[in-house]
């Protein structure tokens, strides 16, 4: 199978807050979404603001691919972007 039959995986957010974890960390650096949605697109990750409003509030599920840029350009794990909230 070549790669370009291969799909981004995506990963749904059911019981994890990704979403949420992404803000939380995204404000700590003090980082806009505009800022950190241009950063993405000058890493070539697909990404525009309204998505990562929509990542942030849990209504659109977050791909690998953009999961690891925003840990990348955030400074963090995935550890904290995976974590679990009561």
């Amino acid at each position: 199978m070549g790669a370009a039959c291969v799909r981004e995986q995506k990963i749904k957010q059911d019981g994890i807050c990704i979403g949420a974890n992404i803000r939380r960390i995204r404000k700590e650096r003090r980082t806009g979404q505009t800022e950190l949605a241009v950063k993405l697109q000058l890493m070539g990750i697909n990404m525009t603001r309204e998505t990562l409003v929509k990542i942030e509030r849990g209504t659109q599920h977050i791909q690998a691919s953009q999961l690891r840029a925003i840990r990348d350009v955030l400074g963090t794990t995935y550890e904290e972007l995976l974590k679990e909230h009561p």
